[in-house]
Order: C-alpha cells, then sequence, then structure tokens
C-alpha cells in the first residue's frame, strides 16, 4: 500500500505559462482518486508527473512517504494502464500478463502462481493462448490492467483508459474496473478522465482541475471531495456548472433581500424567488446567479414557479427533458409531453436552488446535504 502526497505541485512549460499550478492533494493508501476537467486542464500531466514521466517544475511529491521528485519511474512503485492498451502484438495473453515479471527475473512458478489468479478474476482463463488482434477492445483492456495487477503496485494509475470504447463496453468496463479495485483494493488508484459519469461513478474522492486563466488566477484545483459533495455543495459556478449532465441551469437575477436563511430574488424578467441560502452578506441590489439542477425543477405551478416557453424536448423513455426560453432545462417523467411554443409553468423550491455572487463563489446552502440510505431487506 502507498499513499500519495502532493505539496504545492506546479508545471509549467517553456515561456512560462502554467499548466498545473499549487495542487495540494492527499490520497489515501487504497483510495480511488479521479483527476477530471476540462480539455487542457493538466489532468493527463499531473497523472504522468506521479508516473514520473514528466517532471515537477515546483513543489514535492510523496509515495508511501518516499519522496519522488528525481525517482525514476521504474523505482516508483507504480503501474499505469493507458488508454491505448500498449500490448505486445506478437505476445499472447499469457505472455503480455507476465512480462513485467518476467523482465524482472521472477521465478516462473511464482509467476505462473499469479498469472493464474489473475486471470480468473478478470475472466481471462479461456483468452491466455490468444494475441491481442483476437481480442475484443474490452478483453484488450482487461489484459492491460492483468498485466498492472500482475506487479503488486503500490499505486494504479489510469490514463482515459475507457476513450477508445463504444458507449456499451464503456459502460461494461467501467463496472470491471470498479470491480477490479474492490477485489484489489490494497492499492492506491488515480483514474484519469474527461467524462464526468465515470468520474461520479467510480471515484472515492474527485480533482476537477481548472483550465485556461482561472489556473493562473486561482490554482488548478477548481474543487477536491466526494462526488455527491461536488454535486450537492458546488464551490463556484465552474464546478457547478462541469458536474451534472445536463448541467446546472443559470438565472441572472439581484438581490432584494439577503438573510441568514434565506434570500429573496429577483430573475432578471421579474419574476421574485426565495432561496434557502445564508445570504446575510450580501446587500439589496447585489448581482447574484440563481443555479438549479434540472431534476430539481418541477412541471407545474404548485409553489413558487416561473413561466416559460417551451422550445423543444428530448423524449429518452425513462426521463423527458424540456428546453425552454432563457436556457432553462427541466427533467420531467417519462411520459410527459408537451408541444413547442407551448407556455408551461416550472417550480423551483426555495431548498433546491443554489445562489453564487458577483464573482460566482456559492453561498452556504441552508439545508443538509441528502443522506437517502435505503433499507436493507429483512
Amino acid at each position: 500500500m502507498a499513499g500519495i502526497e502532493l505539496s504545492s505541485v506546479c508545471k509549467t512549460y517553456a515561456g512560462g505559462v502554467p499548466v498545473i499550478r499549487n495542487v495540494d492533494l492527499h490520497i489515501r493508501d487504497g483510495e480511488f482518486c479521479v483527476f477530471v476537467g476540462p480539455s487542457g486542464c493538466g489532468k493527463s500531466t499531473l497523472l504522468r508527473m506521479v508516473a514520473g514521466l514528466e517532471e515537477i517544475s515546483a513543489g514535492e511529491l510523496r509515495i508511501g512517504g518516499q519522496r519522488m521528485n528525481d525517482t525514476p519511474p521504474a523505482r516508483r512503485g507504480v503501474a499505469m494502464v493507458f488508454q491505448s492498451y500498449a500490448l505486445f502484438p506478437h505476445l499472447t495473453v499469457r505472455e503480455n500478463l507476465a512480462f513485467g515479471l518476467t523482465i524482472a527475473g521472477v521465478d516462473k512458478a511464482t509467476i505462473a502462481t499469479k498469472l493464474d489468479g489473475v486471470a480468473r478474476k478478470l475472466q481471462l482463463e479461456t483468452l491466455l493462448e490468444r494475441k491481442p488482434k483476437a481480442l475484443s477492445g474490452g478483453q484488450r483492456q482487461r489484459v492491460a490492467i492483468g498485466r498492472a495487477i500482475m506487479r503488486e503496485p503500490g499505486v494504479f494509475l489510469f490514463d482515459e483508459p475507457l476513450s477508445n470504447l463504444d458507449a456499451a463496453l464503456r459502460v461494461q468496463t467501467r463496472f470491471e474496473i470498479a470491480r477490479i479495485h474492490r477485489e484489489f483494493g490494497r492499492a492506491s488508484t488515480i483514474y484519469v478522465t474527461h467524462d464526468q459519469v465515470e468520474a461520479m461513478t467510480l471515484a472515492d474522492r474527485i480533482l476537477l482541475l481548472n483550465a485556461g486563466e482561472a489556473v493562473a488566477r486561482e490554482g488548478s484545483v477548481a474543487q477536491c471531495g466526494s462526488p455527491l459533495e461536488l454535486y450537492h455543495r458546488p464551490r463556484n459556478l465552474f464546478v457547478a456548472g462541469f458536474i451534472g449532465s445536463p448541467k446546472m441551469n443559470f438565472l441572472p437575477a439581484s438581490v432584494v433581500e439577503g438573510r441568514g436563511d434565506g434570500a429573496r430574488l429577483r430573475l432578471a424578467t421579474g419574476e421574485l424567488l426565495e432561496a434557502a441560502v445564508d445570504a446575510a452578506a450580501l446587500p439589496a441590489g447585489a448581482p447574484v446567479t440563481v443555479g438549479m439542477r434540472p431534476e430539481h425543477a418541477e412541471p407545474g405551478a404548485a409553489g413558487q414557479h416561473i413561466v416559460r416557453e417551451l422550445r423543444w424536448q428530448e423524449r429518452l423513455g425513462e426521463a423527458t427533458y424540456l428546453y425552454l426560453d432563457g436556457e432553462l432545462t427541466v427533467k420531467a417523467p417519462g411520459q410527459a409531453h408537451a408541444d413547442a411554443g407551448q407556455r408551461l409553468a416550472v417550480t423551483l423550491p426555495a431548498t433546491a436552488l443554489h445562489l453564487f455572487d458577483e464573482q460566482g463563489l456559492a453561498l452556504p446552502r441552508c439545508i443538509p446535504a441528502p443522506d437517502l440510505r435505503l433499507p436493507e431487506a429483512a
């Protein structure tokens, strides 16, 4: 087991433009941490710095308590699974799995014992004599993961391992990776993806990275926390807009009255709303942004509501997404139907609203984070 510590880690290329700035992160033994963010945010660069494939411009990296800034990749105790699988095409699955230990001079009996166990858990027993060209994309990825497991590393590194798979296979392989982590959960894991669904479903913790000018202004880390923490308690507008699919709705507004237990707001379109946030620090007239997730907006006029015209809808069977004037998205039941041009009432519960100040920072919500634990069967 090996925890990973990054202290004020930075990466700057020629010209002095920061790619990674001031990353402080402690990944515990056995924890599954996902790096996610928009293209160009540096998530793969940060992963490669942990692996030793990129130099660290400033700051310190420790693995298992040992400083690793200048340690060669082969001596860091990490195993990396690449997007492209990186299998040897002329070797069988058995030979690919055993390759790292064979090169290290491990005796054949030990390799055979480990290989049998790994192949069984990854359901590769019937594929051992095949070569990579005879495997599906998901099978190749399992072989790449198995080769990493064979080394029994302290740290697993995954660099967008599902990007080359089709949609159905991505879901299946994502489940396999989660299962593998549970069964081989002794190692700390860093997983890089641009797909927030992968991040939400796999991670113990998510590190969401900034991109562009925000890196120089605020540092690389937009927010770090559990998936539901980022979902229900986003730190700022960027986090709120990135996490969630479809993304959070944003409505410009101004403060009518700010209190410690709530805020009275006027939307730019004139409607009045209440939001259950601590807005005591906001003066009347202060510009703000109201945030609301599509699934928390309720079709109908049961409480405080707004009226918008329907532009189009997406019927997915289990849900229908309504796209209204003002770039407002509402999640409705799968059987719901309306006609384009129809004016619809949308209820916006005060407890479901987020509020962001003029700088884009979230105000504290006055409701506890939901913990909807399902009852155990008798």
